[in-house]
């Protein structure tokens, strides 16, 4: 059976009602007693995921903004962490101002953006973090000499692709672009993805990757689809994630999630 499974987060293991089942739940935690290590690999902030992942009782590491911050989820404490280079950072989202996009960018404990309107107000009540309004985004990395993971694009669901192909364009080469949720662009430094933070998971743990199970739903989760041994997208997923994984399991809704883990990591005939 398989030895490590991730997990990302909104989508795959967190449910449309903002729950994690407990048929899952209860089937992470037989694998956990058997010795398997479980964790979540999510584009969201650390300050968002880890006090979820505390909540959910779950051991071990949690990885944030796309694999930019790997950090132990009972201390907080940041074992890896790659922010972009203060330049970079600043060209980025004066660019991504000059287009006239809603941005936010992030540091290691907060959020900030240059639009208050209702995008905003969504997504906050999604990841449970408030942002702070800075209507020049580029000056205030300057100035404040802040670290920044990642740089994303608040857009609507109709422009989401054409957004995603522009950026790719525009910063493709240097930096790695991809997209999740249904209006969010995301930009971060080069190499850091959930690809590359499995592979940093199965080394920590003393596991070979073929012996890992990645679960997902959007694009952002290629890379970890593709780097583990089970590449498994859920019902709910996109159709071009569904295209690169080696099988689909069920839904979030249906707890798809716990029957892979269920299957794979218990051996239970299902």
């Amino acid at each position: 059976m398989y030895r490590l499974i991730i997990s990302d987060f909104d989508g795959t293991l967190r449910r449309s009602d903002g729950t994690v089942g407990e048929n899952t739940l209860e089937a992470i935690r037989a694998f956990l007693r058997r010795g398997g290590v479980f964790a979540i690999c999510t584009g969201r902030m650390t300050a968002s995921i880890l006090p979820i992942a505390r909540e959910l009782k779950l051991p071990g590491l949690a990885v944030s903004f796309q694999g930019g911050t790997i950090s132990e989820i009972e201390t907080g404490k940041r074992i890896f962490e790659a922010p972009f280079a203060r330049e970079d950072a600043i060209s980025i989202t004066r660019k991504l101002e000059e287009l006239g996009h809603h941005v936010h960018i992030y540091t290691e404990d907060e959020f900030y953006c240059n639009v208050d309107d209702p995008y905003l107000h969504m997504y906050e009540d999604i990841v449970g973090v408030k942002g702070k309004i800075e209507p020049c985004l580029h000056r205030f990395i300057s100035e404040s000499g802040r670290k920044i993971l990642k740089i994303i694009a608040m857009v609507r669901t109709e422009d989401k692709l054409p957004v995603y192909q522009q950026f790719c364009e525009l910063f493709g080469e240097r930096f790695y672009v991809t997209y999740s949720a249904a209006n969010l662009v995301e930009i971060t430094p080069k190499g850091q993805d959930k690809g590359t933070a499995l592979c940093f998971l199965a080394d920590y743990y003393g596991i070979d990757p073929k012996d890992s199970i990645a679960l997902g739903d959007n694009w952002n989760d290629a890379p970890m689809l593709e780097a583990a041994g089970l590449g498994v997208a859920v019902e709910n997923a996109a159709e071009e994630l569904k295209r690169v994984a080696d099988l689909v399991t069920a839904s979030n809704d249906e707890d798809g999630v716990g029957q892979i883990v269920r299957k794979y990591g218990l051996g239970e005939i299902q």
